[in-house]
């Protein structure tokens, strides 16, 4: 990854420690990292989308920085927060679009699922956090290894670094975790 990380945990726990002073030092050493996340967030929006990866960037970056009762481990965790935090962006930005009474059945994001791209509706992409969340209550961690493989595009040694296990443990949840979502999923859809 491209931060320092013992740069950025420093300034993380400093943040957390409450100097406000390190959010001007920490946006432009996070900034680069965040506006690839958000890229894999938005993949496959319409081109017209009033919400684009600067915006998410800004949106989420402001939500973390302004936590109180969040203290940073380090920059793994800084960014396995911030992918829930820019999903969470998404499914609010979903839910409105529904409400919407013209919302349209245009798609509203693209993920990567196998190597092969696949476009989302609103309503898929409220099913599958719903089904996350189902699945959360199961089993956090295989909820959390699908949410940073899926909506962040993260590999399975990232993940295991930001959850602290190994490799292995990863995969064997990944693959159970990907079973149960199928499921789940066919019966909502």
């Amino acid at each position: 990854m491209e931060s320092n990380s013992k740069e950025v945990t420093q300034l993380l726990s400093d943040l957390s420690s409450g100097d406000a002073n390190v959010v001007n030092v920490l946006m432009p050493m996070v900034y680069k990292e965040m506006h690839q996340l958000a890229h894999m967030h938005l993949r496959g929006e319409r081109r017209n989308h009033t919400l684009n990866a600067t915006a998410l960037v800004h949106e989420a970056y402001m939500k973390l920085v302004n936590q109180d009762k969040i203290t940073w481990q380090n920059r793994a965790h800084f960014f396995g927060i911030a992918s829930q935090a820019m999903r969470r962006i998404l499914i609010n930005y979903a839910n409105a679009r529904l409400a919407q009474k013209r919302g349209g059945n245009e798609p509203l994001a693209t993920f990567v699922d196998d190597k092969m791209k696949r476009e989302s509706r609103p309503e898929e992409l409220i099913a599958l956090d719903e089904a996350l969340k189902k699945l959360e209550q199961l089993n956090e961690r295989q909820s959390k290894i699908i949410e940073h493989w899926f909506f962040v595009g993260l590999n399975h040694e990232e993940i295991a670094e930001i959850l602290n296990v190994s490799v292995p443990t990863v995969r064997r949840d990944f693959r159970l975790a990907k079973a149960w979502l199928s499921r789940e999923l066919k019966q909502e859809l």
